[in-house]
């Protein structure tokens, strides 16, 4: 990710920007990469290039056909994963083997049912047979693919397996998509499971077997659908038919989640490392240091604002907490910080900037893709929730620093603007004519095509300035031949597991269309949601809760733990795809309009990333700090708070997201969000003017959720509630100063 040149002082010892890429492997999954060299290391270099030049071009130039786009992509990086990523990761053997006796189970059972369907012929058996044999090598071997090791032949005939099937369409196109449409001959079917099969050990390599297991159950789910229980029960579908659905066609593995990756999230992902090469990153932390820098808790603040402009071109919260963390975690704790909240700060941070428009790490182009809705429109709407998630966490951030008695940070430490501007003015070219050619609507990755071409250009800027005598430019940042090579090399890299992991989500977009399993999931929130809301009302004496409103409420709250649940250890633009196709569609049920559903699954699914027990990123915050890994997980949530809440407000008052909009339900919704957020983070910092009682963090807790209804009456009990508070604690703080 970064030049390994900077050593970052953290409590009595140094970490090294080798150690910091250690963190990101451990806790970044879509980083977990091999140390390869010799011949293998030179390969994949020629063709993670290949790759990048490939998705450069037609970026520029005009895209292919969208199913050969689409399978030129796969071809490249189903191949890498297996060159690129160890075979073994953290977990514990007894793990491994637990795992890969499910998958193997699994395996051989789509293998006999596929084989016993097609016509028996020597082809056939011989085709079992060899599918046997691939099957026992999924298993875990001792030593095999652990990093830095040497690739071994089962890396490479996994490679040529996973190139291989997209490879297959790319050559026999006519053959597959125009002469035997609808029609598959048997060796379709069998590259079919291959497909499948090289699809999950693709996943499982890259994120672990959380997404995986995911696919499977979706095809075992297809398979067995007379057996389910109740509303989940269909009529079920044989193997042939599966397959034929996920692999022939754009329904499965060639989907919408590949499509997006090939065409937008490629290419920011590209563009993000160029940006980051060429100084972007430390440009950000000067900028922030300028703008928040002298504030009280002036250390934290900076690592708020620079996570949120780094983290709106970052498509990983976890890279982005590490990158900025590695200098703002340790300046947080100099500065009186505690070692967890210095983490848990850096961690919610950087999960916020996936929700911060203009880019919001690739996803407003994906929300443009599932939603149909202009990029204008996907910024404007994101505009209001990401600045109260950002309001949240600097309050907070001000109120443990008060509390706390810190100031910001010294003058020598603080950037002058005329500096940071002489050094790092063309920086900025790139970035304004990457979101001013978005704002006019041009095409995501025309955009992103001439954002990568005007940061490789603008890089030499520093070299021609010192060539002309202008000596106060860094000509470091230069992306030379052999850096340029490098970025390619790394943008392909870190774009192989989201790849994989988006044709893992196909098998779930794909069995949801075939089998309605979305509606199915919907019909049984709306169910039970109706059906709680209902024991709560006739419990209810005073008769003030209607059973709608209830169920809307219970309906949200499950479908909030359930894009926890689903997204925890995922990256962000599969999760938030997954969710759009299984969680949103439950909350239209409730009437709520479909772009506010969208952002409430997207909201939750970025909030898995700071939920324990799987919070990845506040882990590797945690690691930096030198913190209780889980203690900063929960500290990192409550910081979320804003993220958490913010949905809840634009479901209840979609004038927030600009839909069907009303000023005056816009005003009201804005000034009770904010004070909702002012109590609220009081109550948990336990400071307001003077520090806080149990009484008062209580009554704080209540106003504030009271702030989030939209009934006038409960708003206006809510706010007093607030403001008796405060008024209380404003005059004791006053009395304490006179005396």
């Amino acid at each position: 990710m970064t030049d390994k040149t900077v050593a970052h002082q953290i409590d009595d010892h140094e970490l090294t920007s080798d150690e910091i890429e250690a963190l990101v492997r451990e806790y970044d999954s879509e980083s977990n990469f091999r140390q390869l060299i010799g011949p293998t290391a030179l390969f994949v270099t020629i063709a993670c290039v290949a790759l990048s030049l490939f998705h450069l071009y037609t970026a520029g130039f005009g895209l292919l056909n969208e199913v050969v786009h689409r399978t030129i992509h796969l071809t490249f990086v189903i191949g890498l994963v297996f060159l690129v990523f160890p075979r073994k990761r953290a977990e514990p053997t007894r793990r491994l083997w637990i795992d890969s006796v499910i998958f193997g189970i699994f395996y051989l059972y789509i293998t006999y049912d596929l084989v016993v369907s097609l016509p028996a012929s020597p082809l056939t058996y011989l085709f079992g047979a060899a599918m046997l044999a691939l099957i026992a090598l999924t298993l875990p071997i001792k030593g095999r693919g652990l990093p830095g090791s040497r690739i071994t032949a089962r890396d490479w005939l996994f490679a040529v397996l996973g190139a291989g099937f997209s490879l297959y369409l790319v050559v026999f196109f006519k053959d597959v998509f125009i002469a035997n449409v609808g029609d598959p001959r048997p060796q379709e079917y069998m590259i079919g499971l291959i497909a499948i099969v090289m699809t999950l050990e693709a996943t499982r390599r890259t994120m672990g077997p959380t997404l995986a297991f995911i696919g499977i159950f979706c095809i075992v789910y297809a398979l067995l659908g007379p057996y389910m229980p109740g509303i989940l029960g269909h009529r079920g579908y044989n193997i042939l038919r599966i397959i034929n659905h996920l692999f022939v066609g754009t329904e499965g593995i060639y989907g919408v989640a590949v499509g997006v990756v090939a065409t937008y999230v490629f290419h920011f992902v590209l563009f993000g490392i160029l940006a980051q090469m060429s100084g972007l990153g430390q440009l950000f932390i000067d900028l922030a240091t300028i703008v928040a820098g002298r504030a009280s808790g002036g250390s934290a603040k900076v690592s708020v604002v620079s996570s949120g402009f780094f983290g709106m071109i970052s498509g990983s919260p976890i890279a982005n907490t590490v990158t900025t963390g590695a200098f703002t975690i340790p300046l947080m704790k100099k500065s009186g910080f505690t070692p967890r909240f210095a983490g848990a700060i850096e961690a919610s941070a950087s999960c916020g900037g996936q929700v911060t428009p203009p880019i919001m790490g690739a996803s407003a182009f994906v929300m443009t893709e599932m939603l149909g809705v202009p990029y204008n429109e996907i910024i404007l709407i994101a505009i209001i929730p990401a600045a109260f998630h950002y309001l949240a966490i600097m309050l907070m951030v001000h109120l443990e620093a008060k509390r706390l008695g810190l100031t910001g940070l010294a003058p020598d430490k603080i950037p002058q603007f005329k500096a940071v501007l002489r050094k790092s003015w063309h920086l900025f070219i790139p970035l304004i004519v990457m979101v001013t050619l978005l704002l006019m609507q041009y095409t995501p990755f025309l955009a992103a095509f001439w954002g990568i071409i005007l940061t490789i250009v603008f890089s030499y800027v520093p070299m021609l300035m010192h060539a002309l005598g202008y000596k106060d430019m860094d000509r470091a940042n230069v992306l030379t031949p052999p850096r340029l090579v490098r970025g390619f090399e790394d943008g392909a890299k870190f774009a192989l597991a989201i790849g994989a992991a988006c044709a893992c989500v196909g098998f779930l977009l794909g069995i949801t269309t075939l089998t309605g399993l979305g509606f199915k999931f919907s019909a049984a929130v709306v169910e039970l949601a109706h059906s709680l809301a209902a024991v709560v009302t006739a419990a209810d004496f005073t008769g003030l809760l209607s059973e709608q409103s209830l169920a809307l409420f219970f309906g949200l709250v499950f479908v909030a733990i359930a894009c926890i649940i689903m997204g925890a250890g995922i990256p962000t633009t599969p999760t938030y795809i997954i969710l759009a196709s299984i969680a949103a569609p439950a909350l239209t049920q409730f009437d709520v309009p479909l772009i506010a559903t969208h952002f409430f699954v997207f909201y939750f699914g970025v909030l898995a990333d700071v939920t324990p027990p799987v919070a990845l990123a506040a882990y590797a915050a945690a690691g930096l700090a030198r913190s209780d890994p889980m203690q900063t997980g929960m500290t990192a949530f409550r910081l979320s708070m804003g993220k958490a809440l913010v949905p809840f407000m634009f479901i209840y008052a979609p004038s927030l997201l600009f839909v069907n909009f009303s000023l005056i339900e816009f005003i009201g919704a804005l000034i009770s969000g904010i004070l909702c957020i002012v109590a609220l983070s009081a109550a948990y910092i336990g400071y307001l003017k003077t520090e806080l009682t149990g009484l008062d963090k209580l009554t704080l807790t209540i106003g504030g959720l009271l702030l989030i209804s939209t009934n006038w009456l409960v708003m206006a009990i809510g706010a007093a509630l607030v403001a008796v508070i405060f008024m209380r604690n404003s005059r004791a703080a006053g009395h304490a100063a006179v005396a």
